[in-house]
């Protein structure tokens, strides 16, 4: 009976996949329209615009919203493979691709004792949860990048270390998936690939550092954490203003660039914090890397000046990964950043108009979901504390074994 239920049990999850993903499609396509702003206009026209100049052998230096290391030409031009489809078409056709691949991933990761299907059915909950921004953003081709490379960690290092340098050069946070790896060569290998694939692309294509000046210049972004703080103080006489800048829909005005810092003063303590863990953790399990890479990414996510809706894929993904291991401790935040799908896409696109007119509704919407993600975030830190670190009363004397000897599991 049981290999029959979990035939069935593969089948029920495969079908709702097929479902959802054929309603994300139709809603990309147009052939269903999706209320709120039109949000496959990034790939028919921001994207297509970055393609035309991409295949002339040069990044888009004088486009102040191209903020991507180098790598991300990858994505932008990967629509090339598929000539026979006009570009957004072919864009879409590929985000659904990637999908179908972390799905394949994460039921691979699933296999063997102590593994779980959990991680297969979050992500076939939560992406249609966030609705078509998913296929009209390349984060869903990182992501799958970021599940491989995790999923790869154990067994794998050289192999996850790659694949981790390559996600951090296609958007920089895959980069905090190294957090929670022991293993030195896969610190050797995500160096080398890194270094030797940012080389290529400084040699052969001008300008491929040009994004790190127009992300610094970046200000506080209307669906931030940060953004509470003007959605409020609108309501009390404050002058700023809501404009389209540096790719995103931010505040500009008084006191604007107090916030922008103190979001970066966060990070920084999100940071430390991240590097006081890993001095000292030492008990070390199979799925403590997936652990420590889902609490690093919540926190920079939170902490962040822009939590864009496709953020919410890189949260949704490592999650997964996470609840593949049945010992895993981020059951709790992976329920928080599961309820925070349906707010997200509430919020962008359906009713994005109200967060921009920072009324009763927009602001409701944004406090509902940046709180599910702090809530998160500070359970998840909590959760991977306790688990790793061990508390002062358990620390051995001299004259016994090390903590290390007695509790660390090799991943």
């Amino acid at each position: 009976m049981e290999p029959t239920a979990a035939r069935g049990s593969l089948a029920g999850l495969l079908g709702i996949w097929g479902v959802t993903r054929a309603a994300l499609l139709l809603c990309v396509l147009k052939v269903v329209v999706f209320p709120g702003p039109d949000v496959t206009s990034d790939v028919s026209v921001i994207y297509r615009g970055w393609y035309d100049v991409l295949v002339t052998g040069t990044f888009p230096q004088d486009d102040v919203t191209w903020q991507y290391p180098p790598a991300a030409a990858l994505a932008v031009l990967s629509p090339a493979v598929l000539p026979f489809l006009e570009y957004a078409t072919a864009f879409f056709v590929l985000a659904l691709v990637a999908d179908a691949a972390a799905l394949g991933l994460l039921l691979r990761g699933a296999r063997g004792t102590g593994r779980s299907r959990r991680g297969a059915w979050l992500w076939v909950a939560a992406v249609p949860l966030l609705g078509p921004t998913v296929y009209a953003r390349y984060d869903v081709m990182v992501t799958a990048v970021a599940v491989a490379a995790l999923l790869a960690a154990g067994r794998h290092p050289r192999l996850a270390g790659a694949l981790m340098a390559l996600g951090a050069l296609l958007k920089v946070w895959p980069a905090l998936l190294l957090l929670g790896v022991r293993r030195r060569v896969a610190w050797v290998s995500a160096a080398v690939t890194g270094v030797a694939v940012a080389g290529l692309f400084a040699v052969l294509m001008p300008g491929a550092f040009a994004f790190l000046g127009f992300q610094r210049d970046r200000g506080t972004e209307v669906e931030s954490l940060g953004s509470l703080v003007f959605h409020v103080a609108r309501h009390h006489g404050w002058d700023g203003e809501v404009l389209l800048n540096y790719g995103s829909v931010e505040f500009l005005g008084p006191y604007v660039s107090w916030v922008s810092t103190g979001a970066l003063f966060l990070t920084g303590a999100a940071l430390a914090w991240l590097v006081l863990w890993r001095l000292l953790a030492t008990r070390f399990a199979p799925h403590t890397a997936a652990d420590a890479a889902f609490t690093a990414v919540l926190l920079f996510t939170v902490t962040s000046r822009v939590i864009s809706p496709q953020y919410m894929v890189w949260l949704v993904g490592t999650a997964a990964v996470c609840l593949c291991f049945r010992e895993s401790r981020m059951g709790r935040p992976a329920a928080l950043v599961l309820a925070a799908c349906p707010a997200t896409m509430l919020e962008f696109p359906v009713w994005f108009g109200h967060v921009v007119a920072s009324d009763a509704l927009g602001i409701t919407l944004l406090t509902i979901r940046n709180g599910l993600l702090v809530a998160a975030s500070l359970l998840a830190a909590r959760a991977l504390w306790r688990a790793t670190v061990p508390a002062r009363r358990e620390i051995p004397s001299a004259a016994g074994p090390s903590w290390a000897e007695r509790t660390t599991v090799p991943s």
